[in-house]
């Protein structure tokens, strides 16, 4: 766990993470990564090591679009490697997520997912919890009258013991971040058709003077132009 920046508006999505990771810096941290949805998929940069070295292998494979989610980790669960590096991709990739926190339940989330066929390719627990987010949205109704990427981290969250800041993307679903938390903050900063998600005050400095701060049980859904926090 350390640090998350997610944006959300008409600015190239890394061209904000980059630099907002960039201020996280100083809680320490031993990799970092961003993932960016385009175009119906979502793309994932990641590497073990400093944010400027992800800066420089973003620059040789560039990652397009305007809405991503970012973080910096300090290695809980599994070693420092570019697999267990955050962003995490859950089901086919179709969902991607970063997080704070500990999952202290995660073993038995993982033995139920794999025992529904899904696949695992790091050793975090973040991964868990992605992939139950994968199997929920796999479940819930398309035409239910609510936003089912919505429904699914909340229901995911649901079979959550220990603590998160979480912030996620669906490919599905390409002008919405989901963020939400407990016992690990997460802050919403708002902008000019454009808005941001971090875990510190600090990787907001000069893109908005408004923030949200989310408090412990509540989830927000994020979009360039509005907030809802349910």
């Amino acid at each position: 766990m350390c640090g998350i920046v997610g944006y959300i508006g008409v600015r190239e999505a890394s061209r904000v993470l980059i630099p907002g990771l960039k201020r996280l810096e100083y809680r320490g941290y031993d990799s970092a990564g961003i993932a960016v949805l385009h175009d119906g998929k979502v793309s994932v940069r990641k590497k073990a090591g400093r944010v400027q070295e992800l800066a420089s292998l973003i620059r040789a494979l560039p990652i397009g679009g305007h809405v991503g989610i970012g973080h910096t980790r300090w290695a809980t669960h599994g070693e420092t490697t570019d697999e267990n590096s955050h962003p995490h991709l859950g089901g086919n990739g179709e969902v991607a997520i970063v997080h704070n926190g500990v999952i202290e339940n995660y073993v038995n989330m993982k033995n139920f997912l794999l025992q529904k066929g899904y696949t695992f390719s790091s050793q975090t627990d973040t991964e868990a919890l992605v992939n139950l987010i994968a199997y929920h949205y796999a479940k819930e109704p398309e035409n239910n009258g609510k936003n089912r990427f919505v429904e699914s981290v909340r229901k995911a969250l649901l079979h959550v013991q220990g603590t998160y800041g979480i912030a996620v993307l669906c490919k599905d679903h390409p002008g919405e971040i989901v963020a939400a938390r407990k016992g690990s903050p997460l802050i919403i900063g708002l902008g000019d058709n454009e808005n941001l998600i971090a875990s510190d005050a600090s990787a907001l400095a000069l893109k908005t003077s408004r923030v949200i701060y989310l408090k412990d049980g509540e989830l927000a859904l994020v979009s360039d132009r509005s907030h809802r926090v349910i």
